[in-house]
């Protein structure tokens, strides 16, 4: 089954990075607090937010799954304006998010009956991802994200946030076959002209 996903282009590759210009989206989110451990965080996020959009919510709507979940640290700065971010180890907690279906908007999206979980739009930001496949654990999570920083320096690009990883399939597919990212937003897109931009290579 396909699942809806935030809308981006690719504007630019170099190597393994994929530099992508997204589209503002909505998510829901929460966050887990004085858990340093990655996976644990993940689990109870995923819960969470999985019971807010299987109708814990005022309306008691169903709401459609969508991907990726992602994960940050809450040591990220959070704009109060949603594809799932960390740096190895988060002793204030993690914050899990779910993107929204696009159909909804911060007015239109069923209130979460959990008060531990909110609703925010997170604005259009060029990304740059570092694709990987394997297991979801903090391991792999540590030695891409340490790929896609080196990456970022040796282009002189200044990332605007913690690396987040962006988890697309469900548990039980073999971890061969998973799609996973680490994500971080970036000020610039290296060797690319304003022009180059505004023709992106590949839309989805």
């Amino acid at each position: 089954m396909s699942l809806e996903q935030p809308d981006y282009s690719v504007v630019h590759r170099d190597g393994d990075i994929e530099y992508r210009q997204y589209e503002p989206y909505l998510v829901s989110e929460t966050v887990i607090e004085n858990v340093a451990d990655y996976k644990v965080a993940g689990n109870e996020g995923f819960r969470r937010l999985f019971r807010y959009i299987a109708g814990g919510n005022q309306s008691s709507a169903k709401i459609a799954m969508t991907a990726p979940v992602s994960q940050a640290p809450t040591s990220e700065k959070i704009a109060m304006t949603v594809p799932v971010q960390q740096t190895g180890s988060a002793a204030g907690g993690w914050r899990v998010a779910f993107m929204l279906p696009t159909r909804y908007t911060l007015e239109t999206a069923p209130v979460p009956t959990d008060p531990r979980i909110r609703l925010r739009e997170v604005p259009g930001r060029i990304m740059a991802v570092l694709r990987y496949s394997g297991r979801w654990t903090e391991r792999n999570f540590s030695t891409k994200r340490s790929e896609l920083m080196a990456a970022l320096e040796a282009e002189s690009v200044l990332p605007l946030g913690d690396i987040q990883t962006a988890l697309y399939d469900p548990p039980y597919k073999p971890p061969f076959l998973r799609r996973n990212e680490v994500q971080v937003e970036v000020d610039r897109v290296p060797a690319v002209t304003s022009a180059a931009m505004a023709r992106p290579a590949q839309a989805y």
